[in-house]
């Protein structure tokens, strides 16, 4: 029913709306269209729209494919965190989403050099992408440090690999445009395919992950996806690579 497709379709609105579902799925099947829209803080038009984006004529028939949809769920204990992490490989389980990947690897494949970029946990799993892709035959590095210098021998023949999670951040942004202004290709992995960064990209891959902050500031986002998807482009380039 969420397809990653539908999601990725959807705005800062109508996201909101898929999130309170996804964590609320016992009550929502028994609200009203405005008891949603009260408790997601939107419009009953939000609402409406949602359950289109959805393949939902309208918001009776989303609560017959909702209640359909959970009765399929294979339940188990819930763990913080699991059911949107579920959720998320229940929407990627496609040919859609594999075709995604695939366009990513064709992105990829004739670079000669690949550079991840992140900063504080996004660095952190840049450097493990580069690692991860460096074990599959494609050596790659990476920039932890958003004030790095970048000489122009690093734009040659490169693919830039920018991990952020809002897509926001003033120095991910800075660095991203200086490898876009030296004609380098970028892909994005954010957590929404709306962000500066991802309209700034020549491709993004986005997750779609209720956003955890702690204090308004330390955002604790599980990075689940974004690890999937680093995998998933690897080890197609590792049967890529096979291949020749």
């Amino acid at each position: 029913m969420f397809t990653h497709t539908a999601i990725a379709n959807l705005n800062g609105l109508e996201l909101i709306v898929y999130n309170y579902a996804i964590k609320n799925k016992d009550k929502v099947m028994y609200m009203t269209i405005r008891e949603l829209a009260d408790a997601a803080e939107v419009s009953t038009t939000t609402v409406l729209r949602f359950c289109k984006k959805m393949g939902c004529d309208g918001y009776s028939e989303f609560r017959i494919r909702f209640k359909l949809y959970l009765e399929q769920e294979v339940h188990q204990p819930v763990n913080f965190g699991v059911s949107e992490i579920l959720s998320f490989f229940k929407s990627i389980n496609n040919e859609e989403f594999d075709e995604l990947i695939n366009q990513a690897v064709i992105q990829i494949i004739n670079a000669e050099r690949i550079v991840f970029v992140g900063a504080g946990t996004s660095g952190s799993l840049g450097k493990y992408g580069a690692r991860f892709f460096s074990n599959v035959g494609k050596f790659s590095n990476y920039i932890d440090d958003p004030y790095y210098p970048i000489s122009s021998d690093m734009f040659k023949n490169a693919i830039a690999i920018i991990l952020s999670v809002s897509g926001e951040t003033p120095e991910i942004l800075r660095l991203a445009s200086q490898f876009s202004l030296h004609h380098c290709k970028i892909i994005s992995i954010t957590n929404s395919e709306t962000s500066s960064l991802a309209r700034m990209a020549d491709f993004n891959l986005s997750y779609h992950m209720p956003q955890t902050l702690i204090s308004g500031e330390y955002n604790i986002t599980t990075q689940v996806p974004v690890i999937y998807m680093l995998e998933a482009i690897g080890n197609h380039l590792a049967k890529t690579y096979l291949k020749k």
